[in-house]
């Protein structure tokens, strides 16, 4: 006969091979009980605290004349230091350390010290670091999973780049409709996105804050180029029916004529690449996109197909706001491989550029340039 002690045990053996089982076939229920998730959830807990502000040292950058009320924002995880590293450490030579301008780094997990350690070392910005809100980051529990499963089936078969990634979806989706929103955003007006393993090649002799805010500029970018179209097949019907529905929004004077070959009926799949991309908060914050994205979210593109968060970004301002407001930073020497934009001319010795200029994706056949200078 079995004593009671084995009883116990025998029932948690079961019970932790369920967990175990659970875990593996079941993605949400992973996350849910997840150490990290967990620990998450504790940390959200109403009155703590969800981010680390460390403060400039020495003197009070902020309340120096010249600079805008801008920010740089780093979506990163602790496994990218190392590319994190190097971008920052490249900004910062070739423009920050003239301005001091703030960062704010957000994960959907807690920074590691080393991480944060790292980052104070070679910056003396005021740095925050901020853990994304579960909801604003994770698939949403109205997506119906078995949909969205057989479409990531799919696009392994035919062999789409992420196609089979949630984690990828969960940070287009962010990225799209959320960053914006953090807590840490809420006092700055203009962001600078930089992500890990980039290349800024030049020597910035001036700010580019204060063209967004002098030019009453939205949007600024260095690369354009065309969308994967098996990633986004109902995106541009789903624009349609938004304009359709939402006309008093779209102003004349738009970029349409950028994304569009036929006033709209059908769409190019030109976008500005987002992985550099300056912009105003208040644009995305504001009532038109709100709407656009709430739409588009509700959709459940982000998930069914793979929506990314450049053509949405792209397709929003480009509809929203005037033309003249989206404004190509020609003289940011950038590479995020495989593409880069490298100044030419004289705008290559101005700012001490070492890209070879010969390696300038502008014009290349897959470059969406052209449109952008057509437009204008």
């Amino acid at each position: 006969m079995m004593t009671p002690m084995r009883y116990v045990i025998l029932v948690l053996a079961i019970i932790i091979s369920l967990h175990f089982i659970l875990s593996f076939s079941h993605e949400e229920y992973g996350r849910a009980t997840s150490i990290t998730r967990i620990k998450e959830q504790l940390q959200n807990a109403p009155g703590s605290k969800t981010y680390e502000t460390y403060p400039a040292p020495g003197a009070n950058y902020s309340s120096n004349p010249e600079r805008v009320n801008a920010t740089f924002i780093l979506l990163a995880r602790n496994s990218d230091l190392s590319g994190i590293v190097s971008s920052v450490k490249q900004n910062e030579d070739r423009f920050n350390k003239q301005y001091k301008y703030p960062y704010v780094f957000l994960n959907e997990e807690p920074f590691s010290d080393e991480f944060k350690n790292m980052i104070l070392e070679i910056t003396d910005s005021k740095v925050e670091f901020g853990l994304i809100p579960h909801d604003h980051w994770y698939q949403p529990s109205w997506v119906d999973e078995m949909k969205a499963s057989e479409a990531r089936k799919q696009m392994i078969k035919d062999q789409v780049i992420y196609g089979g990634s949630v984690p990828y979806r969960n940070m287009c989706r962010f990225n799209s409709g959320f960053f914006y929103r953090h807590e840490l955003l809420a006092k700055y007006k203009y962001y600078w996105r930089i992500e890990p393993d980039v290349t800024f090649f030049c020597d910035l002799h001036y700010d580019p804050f204060r063209v967004m805010q002098d030019g009453n500029k939205v949007y600024g970018f260095t690369i354009s180029l065309y969308e994967y179209p098996k990633t986004i097949p109902t995106l541009w019907d789903t624009v349609k029916e938004f304009i359709h529905n939402n006309s008093d929004l779209v102003p004349p004077g738009n970029a349409m004529s950028f994304i569009s070959d036929d006033n709209g009926e059908t769409y190019n799949n030109c976008h500005f690449w987002s992985n550099f991309e300056i912009g105003d908060l208040d644009f995305w914050r504001g009532e038109a996109y709100t709407k656009f994205f709430d739409f588009l979210d509700q959709k459940g593109g982000f998930y069914y197909e793979r929506w990314g968060d450049a053509p949405v970004h792209s397709i929003g301002a480009a509809l929203l706001a005037k033309k003249e407001q989206i404004h190509f930073f020609n003289d940011i020497g950038y590479r995020h491989n495989p593409f880069q934009h490298c100044p030419q001319g004289d705008l290559h010795h101005k700012g001490q550029c070492w890209c070879d200029p010969k390696e300038n994706f502008d014009y290349e056949w897959y470059s969406c340039l052209k449109r952008y200078d057509a437009m204008l």
